[in-house]
């Protein structure tokens, strides 16, 4: 397959919301018919619908080259909300909220405004909806934080659709290699970084870095230290670890 046969098809849909089940197909390495639905609750943004099929548009050509030009987008569907303003977009035939694969909406309790894939199943069980919030599509300072949309989108599908996890763990940020040696929680040990503590406070874009103490108690590092990648590395792995870093892959065997 051409690269430049890599693209998306974005149809914007006029939506009412009524269980949830994806129609998401895979055609010749394509995918087709994914659904995102934004909560009939937002106001009226254009630019949430631009910036949406930006999204898709990346994400398709980084699937591209993270599976070995194995699997891209082929289409995708968005449902706007009825009480939108009308813009000759078609009309909704089967296609409902609670159907949706991706929804945009305010971040549900116990939740922040991080992109989330919703699991509840084994590893490679599909999980039940991405989510994703109207601040994580039009706040252009997140892109620091999480990395191009595209690629976010890229991770989150992994988790929905082949069921896979991530490779960090937030309550367990450490552990002891080889020697004794204190290493981070990731994939693979060959990325390099540092060690601070997550800082209390943080004026404008500046926030100060303190380099972790070690606890003899724990052999650790003290608790609320956190690791930082350093972004301008060329790793080839892994997506489900920090997709923000360059040339991140994963490589998909058995497609679905």
């Amino acid at each position: 397959m051409a690269f430049r046969n890599v693209f998306s098809l974005i149809l914007i849909l006029y939506a009412l919301k009524t269980a949830r089940c994806s129609r998401v197909t895979l055609n010749n390495g394509g995918y087709e018919d994914i659904l995102i639905a934004i909560n009939p609750a937002l106001k009226e943004d254009f630019k949430i619908i631009q910036n949406i099929e930006t999204m898709v548009k990346d994400a398709s050509t980084y699937l591209f080259q993270a599976t070995n030009n194995r699997l891209f987008i082929r289409s995708a569907k968005i449902l706007i909300p009825s009480t939108w303003s009308p813009n000759n977009y078609p009309k909704r035939t089967t296609e409902t909220y609670d159907k949706a694969d991706v929804i945009v909406a305010e971040p549900y309790r116990n939740y922040s405004i991080d992109p989330y894939t919703l699991q509840y199943g084994q590893c490679g069980e599909q999980g039940r909806y991405i989510h994703l919030t109207p601040r994580f599509l039009l706040d252009k300072k997140l892109k620091s934080v999480y990395g191009p949309r595209g690629r976010v989108f890229v991770h989150e599908w992994a988790h929905f659709r082949w069921g896979v996890y991530d490779e960090y763990n937030s309550d367990k940020p450490y552990y002891t290699h080889g020697t004794l040696k204190v290493e981070a929680t990731r994939c693979s040990i060959d990325k390099f970084g540092i060690n601070i503590l997550q800082p209390d406070q943080c004026s404008g874009n500046s926030c100060p870095l303190t380099t972790c103490n070690f606890d003899r108690k724990t052999g650790l590092y003290e608790q609320g230290c956190v690791y930082l990648p350093d972004k301008q590395q060329i790793v080839r792995e892994s997506i489900m670890y920090a997709q923000l870093l360059f040339v991140c892959k994963v490589l998909v065997r058995k497609p679905r």
